[in-house]
């Protein structure tokens, strides 16, 4: 007899509740495991079973894995596109099995994330949905991923600025339980709602014109907190309002490569893989809309931002915007990073003063 499936995928933010759900979805008959949270533990293994020279998303992801096999998973999924990382599953698979793993890996990365591929890859994982269903999932899970990041949008920006601390945690964490448990558009609906009253009632002690930080660089250290030590939480113990537009529905919509050129304001000539002439494109609009600084947080060795750090460096030195690089791998130390947000807080602070003080300047 068949053992029953046990499931799981890697964390990826708050989307691992999407990606349960839609899991749940696509496989009623499964059981599905999400691997426990990021810690430090995660790290260590990911990285002990880790090429050096890998991206840290990769030995996070491997982490992660090894944590949901010893929890009692036996059906694993990995998705990647753009850089490296689609590239990745194959070789996490290979550790997993070198270490001893039993376990069916479902891979839906490059050509394999096309429309008639999933299908096709799915039902051969056990998936008895019909195509027109399988895709009525997806449709769901892109539904609940745009309310997840509308509000996550409007809390970066205002989080640090609640009147009672915890307030928009509170909402977070409850739309969270209301997205994990929407099966229909009507749930979906229903949990929009809830967010859209919630934020209504949250008193904020926001100053007119507060501090403004632009956050670009690679997707999953962004939409990861623990892969970037919650850097957006502590801008807004700093006071600093945080404006990120990358983050799942971001990644699912379609790019026009040349467009995107033509955004960057003559900084890029050419692609440079994956998000990184989004993170130039991006940088260029919050400086003409006057943030007070950017944050271009990447993996260690992500080359797709490491190949736009030159852009971006002209960039913010011809629109006089300052800019904090942070790169982030399995031996970046918390302390450090910490340490270098709050002196670059401190210094957009001391460059609004002193402007305030020398009107025109």
């Amino acid at each position: 007899m068949r053992p029953k499936s046990v499931i799981s995928c890697p964390h990826m933010g708050s989307y691992h509740i999407i990606f349960g759900q839609l899991l749940r979805r696509l496989f009623p008959d499964a059981q599905v495991l999400m691997p426990p949270p990021i810690t430090q533990k995660t790290v260590d293994i990911g990285g002990r079973y880790s090429p050096d020279f890998v991206c840290a998303p990769f030995k996070l992801n491997l982490g992660n894995y090894i944590e949901a096999l010893e929890a009692g998973a036996n059906t694993l999924f990995q998705s990647g596109l753009g850089c490296r990382y689609g590239y990745y599953g194959e070789l996490q698979e290979q550790i997993l099995r070198d270490l001893g793993y039993d376990f069916t890996f479902v891979c839906l990365s490059r050509q394999r994330a096309r429309p008639l591929a999933v299908s096709a890859i799915l039902r051969g994982a056990g998936c008895p949905l019909p195509a027109h269903k399988i895709g009525a999932a997806f449709y769901l899970a892109a539904k609940s991923a745009k309310i997840l990041d509308e509000y996550e949008y409007w809390m970066r920006e205002n989080v640090g600025f609640e009147a009672v601390p915890g307030s928009c945690a509170a909402i977070h964490e409850n739309l969270l339980n209301a997205l994990s448990r929407a099966f229909c558009l009507r749930d979906l609906r229903s949990a929009q709602s809830y967010a859209a009253r919630a934020i209504s009632k949250i008193k904020l002690n926001r100053p007119e014109n507060p501090l403004r930080v632009g956050i670009v660089g690679d997707l999953y250290t962004l939409m990861e907190p623990s892969g970037n030590f919650y850097l957006e939480k502590q801008l807004a113990r700093e006071g600093v309002a945080v404006s990120r537009i990358m983050g799942l529905c971001f990644l699912l919509t379609p790019k026009n490569r040349r467009r995107l050129i033509g955004e960057s304001g003559g900084y890029l000539m050419y692609p440079v893989g994956a998000n990184g002439a989004d993170s130039v494109s991006q940088s260029l609009s919050y400086a003409r809309m006057g943030y007070d600084g950017i944050l271009h947080i990447k993996s260690f060795g992500c080359i797709p931002e490491l190949n736009a750090a030159p852009a971006l460096a002209n960039l913010c030195g011809d629109e006089g915007i300052p800019i904090l690089e942070l790169s982030f791998d399995c031996h970046t130390s918390r302390a450090g990073t910490e340490t270098r947000i709050e002196a670059f807080a401190d210094m957009l602070r001391r460059k609004r003063d002193a402007k305030i003080r020398t009107p025109g300047a």
